[in-house]
């Protein structure tokens, strides 16, 4: 409706300068949610803020084609070519959209998990130049674990802090319902863990083995010792890989000093 003002104003331009008039189509307007129109003007992200946030442009562009019409499948992720192939003004919506800052984190992750490897490692790299740990560790493994658990590019230098911000994380996080662990519990497995470890070839089937093996001595569920090694030496519920990955990533030697700080902190 806020067209239909300006619209004879355009009519008349285009009968001054001799030109047919356009068959005019106008999208319902985008919203930030069901009171707000999404705007520049309010701090509303644009195009390049996004791609400066990470996000794909191929990502964007198909997510804002999904705003106010529908292709005639169900498939979400659509490529330029399908775009142009499936568009059509029959699938337009008269309701204003709403904007939706997950369902795009959810597309765009589609997208960077399709993209071949070296090409996100191109991609990701300058976002990962940004984090203390970048020039520290095994850069190609870094990318391989954050590949398939990325969203968004500029969630890196966070994803992966724990490199080297470790000191003082909670000690509440040794507490697992599920695992069925706790301070107590934590402190004991680390200890056992500590010297397997020591004696363990420093790569990811070995540490999960020993692992594994260590649980059924302990008469544990192995996701409770994995769950402790892995807050001892990343200090996150969060990582980007299982704690076997985290410990090949970290390296042998940080890995069992920070176990051995861990069960320090545990007292």
């Amino acid at each position: 409706n806020e067209y239909l003002s300006s619209t004879p104003q355009y009519n008349l331009l285009y009968d001054f300068f001799g030109w047919e008039r356009p068959q005019y189509i106008h999208l319902a307007p985008i919203m930030r949610d069901h009171e707000h129109k999404l705007s520049k003007r309010y701090g509303d992200a644009n195009f390049e803020d996004f791609v400066a946030k990470g996000y794909l442009p191929e990502a964007i562009v198909n997510y804002i084609a999904l705003l106010g019409w529908s292709p005639k499948g169900n498939q979400e992720k659509l490529s330029l070519d399908d775009l142009k192939e499936q568009f059509d003004i029959s699938g337009l919506s008269q309701s204003p959209s709403i904007f939706d800052p997950l369902k795009m984190r959810w597309l765009n992750s589609e997208y960077v998990r399709a993209l071949d490897p070296a090409e996100f490692a191109r991609l990701a790299r300058p976002f990962f130049e940004k984090s203390k740990a970048f020039g520290r560790y095994d850069e190609d493994l870094v990318y391989r674990l954050l590949q398939p658990r990325l969203e968004a590019l500029g969630d890196i230098p966070e994803m992966i802090d724990f490199l080297e911000e470790w000191e003082g994380y909670d000690l509440e996080l040794f507490v697992h319902q599920k695992n069925k662990t706790d301070k107590a519990l934590a402190k004991d497995i680390l200890a056992k863990a500590l010297p397997v470890l020591k004696d363990t070839p420093w790569d990811n089937d070995a540490i999960l083995a020993a692992c594994t093996e260590l649980a059924t001595d302990l008469g544990v569920k192995k996701g409770a010792v994995l769950w402790c090694v892995r807050i001892a030496i990343a200090g996150r519920a969060v990582t980007p890989g299982g704690a076997s990955e985290m410990a090949v990533l970290i390296g042998k030697e940080e890995s069992l000093r920070r176990i051995e700080g861990s069960i320090a902190r545990l007292g």
